[in-house]
């Protein structure tokens, strides 16, 4: 299968760029214009109006560090995406850019869909992502025709691109419409290049693709076939080397899985992304010696990307962001002018036990304006302490004497309002997981996830907790990122309250830290 693949790129401009991406920055300061705060980010990323999903375009250049996201200008619900883009120098202070790309090209006349950055041998920066367009030429209804394309920055700040055109074509008899988000890396002495795939058999699929020059690609074969025939496509792809204890090369291929079916724990969103740890050899497949896990375990975690940075070590840091995506119904911030953001910047290790581990960047701790210790507390039978009065932007640091306590289920109530609305994140002894409680949560989509513990976990004597609190989102990072769960909490009206808490027995918390953490600049 070479034939869709092009000897050069292939350009069919349609409208000019610089006109569409003015229409979509006016789009965005209408929406800002009246944007509620109530639930708006204060330290994550989001658009100042608009629908924004996945993050695309990752990268550390020239000094500075560079997120791109999908976005949606015109509306708060999805519609033909573009890129937005937000840049800093330290990760901690973050200012707005203008739009990068928008819908100009025949290939992409729907929506300029996810991709990522890449860094050449000269120094210099590449962007590949998806161009689409409806089959039927106006909606869903008769599929998607989705290419691969290529873009280069005008400048080093990369607040300009110039569109190269088509790279890779779609073989519309082997795929069944989906064929998108491409992942670009160097091994040994070429680059290759990997996307989600939906085959004709309606497979989910990653393929792998071949380069010399970056712009002449060579399909060479199927990374990757998800070994259920109920997942259909593995949208968002990620593939990257790590390297275990023993200093043995892995590789980590990630995808968030579209069809697979809930089971217990598992699959309880609409799509779960997920990863898997395994072997890898240039030109060969993917071969995994995981299950299929869950990078984050929450109620809304789509999409993560992540890219490396050099930082010394054999490995450099393999950073990841995520989506908080808002798939289930209702959606309340849809009505205040924005919708959706994205999580903490996390950074991806290999754990003592083989495992995955993400925990947040070093650089997030900057973000702490001051500290309050609260040392060591003891809560009896149902016993209730209250950490804070109106926690609008917080971390929590809280380690559970789990030897010590006796509570069936202990944690803290976030977001705790007069009314006796608050999400509940709390150590369940008999389920023997961390659980997300959003039962009496007042706005939004209710119900529950829980983050499994390791045997090893699950015997020792404490259980570390590290909470980010925003005014509508939470992140919940259990034993130094082993497990996260990611979601959105929407606080009723009146001050937000954090509450520590024992149910049917008493909790022993051996030490409580909480910090108040400064904007990023995007508010």
């Amino acid at each position: 299968m070479t034939d869709f693949t092009p000897a050069n790129p292939v350009l069919t401009p349609i409208r000019d760029h610089a006109e569409e991406l003015a229409k979509a920055e006016a789009g965005v300061a209408a929406l800002a214009a009246k944007r509620n705060n109530r639930w708006y980010p204060k330290y994550h990323i989001a658009s100042n109006g608009g629908w924004i999903n996945d993050p695309n375009g990752l990268c550390f250049y020239k000094g500075r560090w560079h997120v791109f996201y999908q976005l949606h200008p015109y509306g708060t619900q999805w519609g033909p995406m573009h890129w937005g883009h937000v840049s800093s120098t330290d990760m901690v202070n973050w200012k707005r850019e203008p739009i990068m790309f928008a819908p100009s090209l025949e290939q992409e006349k729907d929506g300029v869909f996810s991709g990522s950055a890449v860094i050449d041998d000269n120094g210099d920066l590449k962007f590949y992502y998806t161009g689409h367009r409806w089959a039927n030429g106006h909606d869903n209804t008769g599929g998607d025709w989705q290419v691969q394309m290529l873009a280069t920055p005008d400048n080093d700040e990369l607040t300009s691109a110039t569109k190269q055109g088509m790279i890779i074509d779609c073989p519309t008899d082997k795929v069944d419409h989906h064929y998108r988000d491409p992942k670009v890396w160097k091994t040994g002495d070429k680059w290759y290049m990997t996307f989600g795939v939906s085959s004709a058999e309606k497979r989910g699929q990653m393929w792998l693709f071949s380069s010399d020059d970056m712009v002449r690609w060579t399909y060479e074969r199927v990374l990757f076939e998800h070994p259920d025939p109920d997942v259909f496509m593995l949208e968002c792809p990620d593939f990257f080397p790590i390297h275990d204890k023993d200093g043995n090369e892995k590789w980590v291929i990630g995808f968030s899985a579209m069809g697979a079916k809930k089971h217990g724990f598992m699959n309880r969103n609409v799509n779960n992304a997920g990863y898997m740890i395994g072997t890898w050899e240039p030109g060969g497949e993917f071969k995994p010696e995981t299950e299929f896990r869950l990078w984050d375990c929450g109620h809304n975690y789509y999409a993560p990307q992540s890219f490396n940075v050099a930082d010394g070590s054999e490995d450099g840091r393999q950073i990841v962001y995520g989506w908080l995506s808002p798939f289930v119904e209702p959606i309340p911030m849809q009505e205040d002018g924005w919708c959706g953001q994205l999580t903490l910047p996390r950074e991806i290790t290999l754990g003592k036990d083989g495992d995955v581990v993400t925990a947040p960047v070093r650089e997030i701790e900057a973000l702490r304006e001051d500290t309050f210790d609260h040392g060591e507390i003891t809560l009896d039978m149902d016993g209730e302490k209250v950490i804070s009065d109106d926690a609008e932007a917080v971390e929590i640091e809280m380690t559970i004497d789990l030897a010590h306590s006796t509570a069936e289920r202990a944690g803290l109530k976030i977001h705790a309002t007069q009314d006796g609305s608050c999400t509940y994140v709390a150590y369940d002894d008999q389920l023997g997981r961390v659980v997300v409680d959003r039962q009496a949560m007042k706005y939004g989509d209710r119900g529950y996830r829980t983050a499994p513990l390791s045997e090893a976990e699950l015997a020792a004597d404490t259980l570390d907790l590290r909470v980010f609190v925003d005014r509508g989102s939470v992140e919940v990072y259990v034993n130094g990122g082993h497990q996260v769960l990611s979601f959105y909490s929407y606080a009723a009206e009146g001050p937000r309250a954090i509450k520590l808490e024992a149910e049917s027995g008493s909790l022993k918390v051996a030490s409580l830290k909480l910090h108040h953490l400064k904007s990023i600049g995007l508010e």
